[in-house]
């Protein structure tokens, strides 16, 4: 079973940067792709950026430009350097890994991790 645990969160200024890390483990399938999410309170949780093994990466309107996702594939970690920060970008961040491949075989994989909080003052 994947194991995903983050880490990086804490408090910034706005303008400031932060980096968060998430590390998998668990398994020795490759996993197809891995993202970060976020949860501010009060709201749903949305889609901040994702990474594909082979590197294609999506991202939130409201980061582009601000944040960067990158992974290790051999270590099965993702990334996300958030800089330019503002007070909305406070959330709970959420990692997540999803599909795997085992060979040419592509498995279910929807895990999650416990979640950082990023909290981001004015």
């Amino acid at each position: 079973q994947v194991q995903l645990v983050e880490s990086g969160g804490g408090l910034a200024q706005a303008g400031g940067s932060l980096r968060l890390s998430c590390a998998a483990s668990g398994s020795s399938f490759s996993i197809n792709s891995m993202g970060w999410y976020r949860q501010a309170p009060g709201k749903q949780r949305d889609l901040v950026a994702v990474i594909t093994r082979g590197g294609g990466t999506n991202y939130a309107e409201s980061v582009k430009g601000r944040f960067t996702i990158s992974r290790d594939n051999d270590k099965n970690t993702v990334y996300l350097q958030m800089n330019s920060l503002k007070p909305e970008d406070t959330a709970v961040y959420y990692c997540n890994a999803n599909g795997a491949w085992d060979g040419s075989i592509f498995r279910y994989l929807d895990a999650w991790g416990q979640g950082t909080l990023v909290t981001v003052s004015s």
